[in-house]
């Protein structure tokens, strides 16, 4: 574990070497078949992190690689789970707030996660030592991996839900469910707003109470922040049965989920 951990540390970092060239640049934004946005960016950081995990013989389920039919995929008792861009919308934006995602699953439960942020170069990841996660701040990005495991800090949520409670949404566009949800909090609510897999890491360390998800998510925009989540004590459950989110499924479209 402690190998795969080191690869998916070097896999991001590489990957966001990649994303800042192509953020410095004046790019264009293609649009995939669901509208979303596409730029060279998640390319170049797939085929970089496709480089680095091909190598450990583990199969990979990445936004930007074709997809294998669930019959082949089924069998699998673990496989790579990658975003190799989080947040393009946040990218086109030019914020800073997007991230590169990288996850193990065994058994449909994330129990490796990797989250960079290539602006601010915030790693957070999962240890494989202590069971617990972790943060770093990348100062040189040819930094070894070990050095960087024995130098991080670690993590930790809000022990308290000491109001006001800090729900993670978006400032300006609170569909229903969510409005409702907020609602149903009987204490002051302030709402904390951030972009991509970084909305997991606010509750992860202890930036904010809860971050509820009504919308829809792919399997590859949560792997990583599930297993950073839930190696710093939080839990990240579905809202209308109360069970852990499971990867690899048949269609890869998460059901809602809440994370506190």
């Amino acid at each position: 574990m402690k190998n795969l951990l080191q690869t998916a540390i070097l896999a991001s970092i590489k990957a966001g070497e990649e994303i800042l060239k192509v953020y410095a640049t004046d790019f264009n934004v293609e649009q995939k078949g669901d509208e979303s946005p596409l730029t060279m960016a998640d390319k170049n950081a797939n085929e970089v992190i496709n480089t680095f995990l091909i190598a450990t013989g583990i199969p990979i389920i990445s936004e930007e690689n074709k997809l294998l039919p669930y019959e082949e995929r089924k069998d699998w008792e673990q496989c790579w789970i990658v975003d190799p861009l989080d947040g393009t919308k946040e990218f086109v934006k030019r914020n800073g707030e997007f991230t590169v995602n990288i996850a193990l699953v065994k058994e449909a439960i994330p129990v490796l996660g990797v989250i960079y942020v290539p602006v601010s170069r915030e790693l957070y990841f999962t240890h494989w030592k202590d069971a617990k996660s972790y943060r770093h701040i990348v100062a040189d990005l040819n930094t070894d991996a070990e050095t960087i495991l024995d130098n991080a800090t670690e993590i930790s949520p809000l022990a308290q839900k000491v109001p006001p409670i800090k729900v993670v949404g978006s400032r300006s566009h609170l569909n229903d469910d969510t409005k409702n949800f907020i609602a149903s909090i009987k204490d002051e609510v302030e709402i904390v707003s951030k972009g991509s897999s970084l909305k997991f890491c606010l509750v992860a360390e202890g930036k904010a109470h809860v971050y509820p998800r009504f919308a829809p998510t792919m399997e590859w925009d949560t792997a990583a922040g599930q297993a950073i989540c839930q190696n710093a004590g939080v839990t990240v459950v579905q809202t209308d049965t109360g069970e852990v989110l499971q990867y690899n499924k048949e269609s890869l479209l998460n059901p809602y989920f809440l994370v506190e």
